[in-house]
């Protein structure tokens, strides 16, 4: 329960409310009364039924597919809270959309990930509280303060719950090398080896796998991602672990689901045995609840809302 001082309200738009309840729950307050709409144009409509007036204001949403509705709603509700008079204002973001547009990967591409940085920014947010970015350095595309919170604890939890002395049989797997630093990290938490799938993508959202770092034979392994997408390259990572490997039993975990195309349909037909996602984006609706589990964020970030709140520091978190 939040106990003292300057109020402190919880709003949310429309990208993932159920995640937004919950983490009010843990607070132990009610949600914020607002509504968002939309006009005949398609144009974002927000209205906010309660005083916002030097208050502490969190407000979550992540832009999540519809990507840029769920940008604007963000960004609009940001200004309401502004014009309110609101005393700081907190982005919520537990998944950060164009995170993966972070570098120019060719001739005049953009930079995405910077451009809403600024839009986040120039819209009236004082802080960033989001997860598992997918380039950390998009800490540094802005110029107020941004926490990135790790999802990596709660599967270690999850994991050795689950799997118990047995894990001295398992072997943690980056499924590129971009994954490497995240899936070593992770390894160390639960005391396994690491192995790296190395792999030449060809054009963007696919990839084909060419080699294994590592012994994998024999071993029941753990794929550790930031976020599944197309799911192309999590479910050629796991095919290569078995056909080339040897690996006797695959699993799989990411902080985020975007699952968009043809993920469903690639994670039914794959080799992995169960795919664990958080709920920073909600579960699209035919997703296999037998292969696909979801644990929740809401404990982590109402603990670093708090702390926030609290002007104590959230590093302990990371």
């Amino acid at each position: 329960m939040i106990p003292h001082g300057k109020e402190i309200k919880v709003f949310t738009g429309n990208s993932n409310r159920q995640l937004a309840e919950s983490i009010c729950k843990e607070l132990g307050i009610k949600l914020g009364s607002n509504e968002i709409k939309t006009f005949s144009d398609g144009e974002v409509s927000v209205s906010i039924y309660e005083t916002v007036r030097g208050t502490d204001v969190f407000v979550v949403q992540s832009t999540c597919n519809p990507v840029n509705d769920n940008l604007m709603e963000l960004l609009i509700m940001i200004d309401a809270f502004k014009r309110a008079s609101a005393g700081r204002i907190t982005a919520v973001i537990p998944y950060f959309g164009y995170a993966r547009q972070d570098r120019k990967a060719k001739a005049r591409d953009p930079i995405s990930a910077k451009l809403v940085a600024d839009m986040l920014t120039v819209a009236g947010a004082n802080r960033v509280l989001t997860m598992d970015l997918h380039a950390a350095q998009i800490q540094g595309f802005f110029n107020i303060p941004v926490d990135n919170l790790l999802g990596s604890s709660l599967f270690v939890r999850y994991y050795k719950r689950k799997f118990g002395e047995d894990i001295c049989n398992m072997i943690v797997v980056a499924p590129d090398i971009g994954s490497v630093s995240r899936a070593r990290t992770f390894s160390q938490r639960m005391g396994m080896g690491l192995a790296i799938v190395d792999k030449r993508r060809q054009k963007a959202n696919s990839s084909e796998v060419m080699n294994i770092i590592g012994d994998v034979k024999g071993k029941r392994v753990i794929l550790l991602d930031d976020m599944v997408d197309t799911a192309g390259s999590l479910c050629g990572a796991a095919k290569a672990l078995v056909e080339i490997g040897g690996a006797e039993e695959i699993y799989a975990c990411a902080s985020h689901g975007v699952l968009s195309g043809q993920a469903l349909d690639r994670i039914n037909e794959s080799v992995i045995k169960e795919l664990l996602l958080l709920d920073t984006i909600p579960l699209p609706a035919g997703a296999d609840t037998n292969r696909i589990k979801v644990i929740s964020v809401a404990s982590l970030f109402a603990e670093a809302i708090e702390r926030i709140y609290e002007e104590i520091s959230v590093s302990t978190l990371f």
